[in-house]
């Protein structure tokens, strides 16, 4: 379930602000995402399994604070993420 080296490193990558930049909040907003798409497609065959929802539902708060960190903060960035990873429709 979690996230191997490859996939991290792309995503880090792909949202980082610069080579160095591995924790910003768009980082960890696009490692969060990923997580919770994979988590979900695993509730979707694991019903009953309510540690890994429990967990899923922590990702989404997580996420959720970071969100309305970005928002406060940057709302260029904040909409260029939204955007990207397709998160409000």
């Amino acid at each position: 379930m979690a996230l191997c080296k490859e996939e991290k490193a792309k995503i880090i990558k792909e949202f980082a602000k610069n080579e160095k930049d591995c924790g910003s909040a768009e980082v960890q907003i696009a490692i969060l995402t990923k997580e919770i798409n994979d988590l979900t497609e695993h509730m979707k065959e694991h019903k009953h399994d309510y540690h890994s929802k429990r967990g899923l539902l922590m990702k989404v708060g997580r996420r959720k604070k970071l969100l309305s960190y970005l928002k406060d903060n940057d709302v260029v960035s904040y909409r260029n993420v939204i955007q990207k990873l397709n998160l409000r429709k």
